[in-house]
């Protein structure tokens, strides 16, 4: 059985799917790098580590699309869903990288 199609210009307002997909993919980089932290009981700033939770971040996101397009085929798969989902992974990426260089600046005072 088929979901009826929508055609609204989205949930709350046009465009909040995206808003969604980036929302959702800053809070697990988010809590990626927490746990990154929690485990290895440092701060310390690598980048094979901003590099592994981007392709968590990758394969999680291409998954769903797929998903999306092959088996929910009521759902649409798009680009600009991937797109959000990646934005989302940096701008958590961003954040570790600028709170890790003010802790760094803090402790050489």
């Amino acid at each position: 059985m088929r979901m009826p199609e929508s055609s609204g210009p989205g949930f709350f307002f046009e465009g909040f799917d995206k808003m969604a997909h980036l929302g959702f993919f800053f809070v697990l980089s988010v809590l990626l790098f927490y746990g990154k932290i929690r485990y290895q009981h440092t701060f310390a700033f690598r980048t094979l580590t901003i590099f592994k939770i981007l392709l968590i971040n990758a394969l999680i996101g291409g998954a769903i699309e797929i998903l999306q397009w092959k088996v929910f085929t009521y759902r649409s798969a798009e680009w600009w869903d991937f797109t959000c989902d990646m934005l989302g992974a940096l701008m958590a990426v961003f954040s570790y990288v600028l709170l890790h260089k003010l802790n760094f600046n803090e402790n050489e005072s």
